[in-house]
């Protein structure tokens, strides 16, 4: 089946379309999904969410611009999603574990001098950003937005820039922090 074809068939509203373009990539994504710890039940899911959102994508027109084929730019919505599933779960899992944790009121703050070191130090390195990369910074790992909201609240183009920034931001921050050391 060719690009050109794919691209047609997701662009229709057509059940038979469809269904030939989601068994088109199901079992070679399924295997490619594998190599990720997750439950066989949460990859069937991660699949039909990225097959959703290509579909949408296709609707968009979004199709249209690609620079890699259909399968690649499927894949990778597939792995973003993966990949924010794997981060929900290791969240649940911290959280789980905190439950089964003790305080013991011998400790006190002072014990912890590091810890506050490096919470300043991170503050700092923050403060010498520019004012786009701490607010972006801020807004991901502070605030745990989406990277979707930020495009939204900081008037990038589109999921793709927000993310190049935001990994330009973090390599600025580690050279900062590796300054300040």
């Amino acid at each position: 089946m060719t690009e050109d074809e794919v691209k047609g068939y997701l662009k229709s509203n057509q059940d038979k379309a469809l269904f030939k373009i989601y068994d088109l990539y199901k079992s070679e994504f399924l295997q490619f999904a594998n190599r990720y710890e997750l439950p066989k039940d949460d990859i069937l899911d991660v699949y039909q969410d990225a097959f959703i959102v290509l579909h949408e994508n296709a609707l968009k027109g979004k199709l249209d611009e690609l620079k890699s084929n259909v399968k690649t730019y499927f894949f990778a919505i597939g792995k973003y999603m993966i990949y924010s599933k794997l981060k929900q779960d290791k969240k649940s899992i911290y959280m789980e574990s905190a439950d089964d944790f003790q305080f013991d009121e011998s400790w006190s703050i002072e014990e912890e001098p590091e810890e506050n070191s490096s919470v300043r130090k991170l503050e700092i390195a923050l403060n010498q950003m520019g004012g786009k990369c701490k607010e972006l910074l801020t807004y991901f790992y502070y605030e745990e937005k989406k990277l979707d909201e930020i495009v939204l609240l900081m008037n990038y183009d589109n999921k793709d820039v927000a993310k190049s920034q935001k990994s330009r931001c973090m390599k600025n921050l580690k050279n900062l922090l590796n300054k300040n050391q």
